[in-house]
């Protein structure tokens, strides 16, 4: 039983289990299970409720419950498409303004990368997905963060019900892990030799991965329950 906390840390326990896939698609959530996880009454968990559906991470249908939403691919495509767009320019600026120091610090998140390629090779149903995100993450959050425009990465990295539970689909379904450290190695090099005309079709290729690599199987029985129709 987790108690004493308020309407919004309920909010955020709920939103980041559904987005990590820790609640799937299609399961449904009892506004019970709720008030006794919690130890509080109906009248905040329906707010709760709601606003996860505001968000598009439930639909709560009359006589039913409460739904977890399936991943639109198109929605999360769009994601995509925005973050790809505004990370092409924001690491432009980073290659003209960042130091010898800035990129060491790139450096560091490849080589904390490296040590999952072992662990998905070998123990794939062990790797931490959540700690690899995490790591991946704030490789690109450098380049926000030495151009001061940390505000956008905040937005574009902010849990989403669509593209937020895709990329976590692609690092188990996709076995992602080593061609996302093979494309950022590839970043590396293009910020290395202020390589510019190969930003945009690299960003395009290394944020678009989950959809070429899941390719066919988006649609296999395997990953239907996952997916909008």
């Amino acid at each position: 039983m987790e108690a004493n906390l308020t309407g919004s840390e309920i909010y955020d326990i709920l939103e980041n289990e559904i987005a990590q896939l820790k609640i799937l698609p299609g399961e449904v959530i009892s506004e019970n299970s709720l008030c006794k996880r919690f130890n509080i009454s109906r009248t905040p968990i329906r707010s709760v409720l709601q606003r996860l559906q505001l968000a598009g991470f439930v639909q709560i249908v009359p006589h039913k419950g409460t739904i977890v939403t399936p991943i639109s691919l198109k929605l999360a495509s769009q994601w995509i498409f925005q973050r790809m767009a505004v990370e092409t320019m924001v690491l432009r600026d980073f290659i003209t303004i960042s130091t010898p120091a800035d990129v060491a610090r790139v450096h560091y998140c490849q080589q904390l990368l490296q040590k999952f390629v072992t662990q998905m090779n070998q123990k794939p149903e062990q790797l931490d997905i959540n700690e690899f995100l995490r790591i991946d993450l704030s490789m690109h959050r450098i380049w926000f963060e030495i151009t001061d425009k940390l505000p956008l990465w905040d937005n574009l990295t902010r849990p989403q019900a669509d593209y937020s539970r895709f990329i976590r689909l692609d690092i188990v379904g996709g076995r992602n892990v080593p061609d996302v450290i093979a494309e950022h190695q590839e970043l590396i090099d293009v910020i290395e030799t202020r390589n510019f005309s190969a930003i945009e079709p690299l960003l395009k290729r290394h944020l678009y991965g989950g959809v070429r690599r899941m390719g066919g199987d988006l649609f296999s029985e395997e990953y239907q329950r996952f997916f909008a129709p």
